[in-house]
């Protein structure tokens, strides 16, 4: 096939390929949405969003959907593809990247970074950004959430994270979910190749305030760099701005807190969060 078109053009593709597989399959079957719904336990009218393209999906549904058509995991393969939708189109070349880094550094000023949200504070979050309905925001938290895969198995990159300290004081609303959140956090740095360090108000100004910054290093020995704010997102791959960017983050990995003194300074917000006693029945 010859070369050419965008990567989001490519991306687009495979979500129309995904739902327009779902119709598909159900036609040649000669199913009734309700005899679907009755095999998948999904609601009829959620699955004839997913078979017009009005819905993504979930692993969930799309693997129940391969058990009823017998297509082995063709779907779940086609719904990883068609999940970068909910992206932009030059965050879906990072995560492109991001898949590929053999290391990756990341710099966050304001919230946890993704790959270590839980699902109620990434829900939080996300709703914050006024998703038309219910169903809008479960596929961008299914797709945040997906993404944490990259930070499992063998082949995982080795992962280093500084966190401001301003992540830690804009809490989450519900304690339980912020006290989850910060158990995470805590699990995630005893992780092999995961290191996890605080940013304390003390390091004063530095250059990366104000956004947010990852620096991939790649297996073909290259170098790129993501600038993100709350709104938009940057991808830097020219090797001299790469450079700059991580000059930046080794000065200000200077000023953090060790890794153990990082996982002190999260004990001890837990145990400052309160915890609801069970009322007095009498």
């Amino acid at each position: 096939m010859a070369k050419g078109g965008s990567d989001a053009g490519r991306e687009a593709s495979a979500r129309v390929m995904l739902y327009e597989t779902i119709a598909r399959l159900r036609e040649e079957s000669g199913k009734s949405l309700a005899e679907l719904q009755e095999l998948t336990t999904y609601d009829r009218a959620y699955l004839h969003k997913l078979e017009t393209g009005a819905r993504l999906g979930s692993p969930q549904v799309v693997a129940a959907l391969d058990a009823v058509y017998g297509t082995k995991r063709q779907l779940s393969q086609l719904w990883v593809l068609a999940r970068e939708d909910a992206f932009g189109d030059r965050y879906q070349r990072f995560m492109r990247l991001e898949r590929e880094a053999t290391v990756q550094y990341k710099y966050v000023c304001s919230v946890v970074p993704g790959l270590l949200q839980t699902e109620a504070y990434a829900e939080e979050i996300l709703a914050k950004g006024r998703p038309r309905d219910d169903g809008e925001l479960a596929e961008q938290v299914t797709a945040r959430m997906s993404r944490q895969d990259i930070l499992e198995g063998d082949d995982a990159p080795h992962f280093r994270a500084l966190l401001d300290e301003a992540v830690f004081r804009r809490a989450a609303t519900d304690p339980k979910v912020w006290r989850d959140q910060l158990e995470a956090l805590l699990e995630a740095g005893q992780r092999s190749g995961v290191t996890i360090q605080v940013v304390p108000f003390s390091a004063g100004l530095h250059d990366l305030l104000g956004g947010s910054l990852t620096v991939l290093w790649l297996a073909n020995g290259k170098s790129v760099a993501y600038l993100e704010s709350s709104k938009s997102g940057e991808l830097i791959e020219e090797p001299e701005k790469v450079e700059a960017l991580r000059l930046s983050y080794d000065l200000l990995r200077d000023k953090t807190l060790s890794p153990e003194s990082s996982a002190d300074f999260i004990r001890r917000l837990i145990e400052e969060i309160p915890r609801c006693e069970p009322s007095d029945p009498t």
